[in-house]
C-alpha cells in the first residue's frame, strides 16, 4: 500500500472534535456531535445556551444539566421552549464553563426526558470561549 495512502486512510479514521470555537461576532461555542446540538453565545453581559433537538421539548418547569463523571448538577426555571429548541440565559455561566470542561457527558433533563452530549473534545474549545471578548460593541 502507498504510504500517502495508509496515512490519509489513519486520519480519516480518527474521530472529527465535533465542539468548536467562534470570536465573531459574538463569542460563540457549538457542537453537533451529539443528537441534541448546542450553541452557547456571549455578547458581553449575558450567556444563552440553545439546544435544538429534532424532536423537540417537553413543556416543564424545570430545566436540568448533569454533568458527569464529576459534577456539577444545575437546575433552574428560567429557561424556555420555542419550537425544537430550548434556551436558557444568564448573566453567570462558570458552572455550566467548568462542567463541560472537566467531564466526559452532558445530561440534559427536562422533566422524565433525560437527553446527552457527548463532551469529548470540549476542554480547549471551552477554554477559548472562557478568554472571549466580544469584538461586536453593546448597544
Amino acid at each position: 500500500m502507498n504510504i500517502y495512502l495508509a496515512a490519509l486512510m489513519l486520519v480519516l479514521a480518527q474521530p472529527a472534535l465535533a465542539w468548536d470555537f467562534s470570536p465573531t461576532p459574538i463569542c460563540t461555542l457549538t457542537d453537533a456531535g451529539s443528537h441534541t446540538d448546542v450553541k452557547l453565545t456571549y455578547d458581553g453581559q449575558l450567556y444563552a445556551l440553545a439546544l435544538p433537538h429534532a424532536d423537540g421539548w417537553p413543556s416543564e418547569p424545570v430545566f436540568s444539566i448533569r454533568f458527569a463523571p464529576l459534577g456539577p448538577y444545575i437546575s433552574t426555571s428560567n429557561h424556555k421552549v420555542e419550537g425544537n429548541t430550548l434556551t436558557v440565559s444568564d448573566t453567570g455561566f462558570g458552572n455550566v464553563l467548568t462542567g463541560l470542561q472537566i467531564n466526559q457527558t452532558a445530561q440534559i433533563i427536562l422533566g422524565d426526558m433525560v437527553r446527552e452530549i457527548d463532551l469529548t473534545g470540549a476542554r480547549a474549545p471551552v477554554d477559548a470561549f472562557r478568554r472571549c471578548e466580544p469584538s461586536v460593541p453593546m448597544s
